[in-house]
């Protein structure tokens, strides 16, 4: 009786993409910036450099998972489409202009 739930498509299903897109942020976030962390330690010997590195890994870890989430909520398409062959001119070939 009160059990009588709508189930929705996974598409329509808001809470579960921003849970699934906290998530990866989260993930991301963390592991690109311990891989920075251990880049800083691994490559330089200056604290602000180490930072920095941590900094760069931590911007990309962010950056990969907006990506994946605004193509997630519907927004373009991370993979991009080969060009159409038909669209390019033909090449000259043989011709050389000077």
């Amino acid at each position: 009786m009160g059990d009588n739930k709508e189930l929705t498509p996974s598409k329509y299903d808001m809470n579960a993409k921003w849970d699934a897109c906290i998530d990866l942020t989260l993930r991301r976030f963390v592991y690109s910036s311990l891989a920075g962390a251990f880049g800083g330690l691994l490559f330089f010997r200056s604290p602000v450099t180490r930072w920095a590195s941590v900094a760069f890994g931590a911007g990309i870890g962010i950056g990969s998972a907006y990506t994946d989430c605004s193509s997630l909520f519907g927004g373009y398409s991370p993979k991009l489409a080969p060009p159409k062959l038909d669209d390019a001119p033909a090449p000259k070939v043989g011709l050389m202009f000077y």
